[in-house]
């Protein structure tokens, strides 16, 4: 019987979007390499699902593939103030 208290209800229609390494690099308005460069680098970002040989981010991923482009960003405009 549906909505039994701790039962999960889930709706057939809607499901997650997820997001392979190119859509992410697109959205993001960054080259494929570099989303590319810290989906290997960075060994705490792992798909959510695969479709063959396809990987699958959610939005979390999205979000940390995000920050870490940003902070070798930092990073590399760190150093090239430092040169000054």
């Amino acid at each position: 019987m549906p909505g039994k208290e701790g039962e999960m209800i889930t709706n057939s229609t809607t499901s997650p979007r997820l997001r392979t390494p190119g859509v992410i690099a697109q959205e993001l308005g960054e080259p494929l390499h570099r989303v590319q460069h810290v989906l290997r680098t960075r060994h705490h970002i792992k798909p959510v699902a695969l479709a063959g040989r396809l990987r699958l981010f959610d939005r979390q991923a999205v979000a940390r593939i995000r920050y870490e482009l940003n902070a070798i960003d930092a990073r590399r405009l760190g150093k090239g103030a430092a040169d000054e």
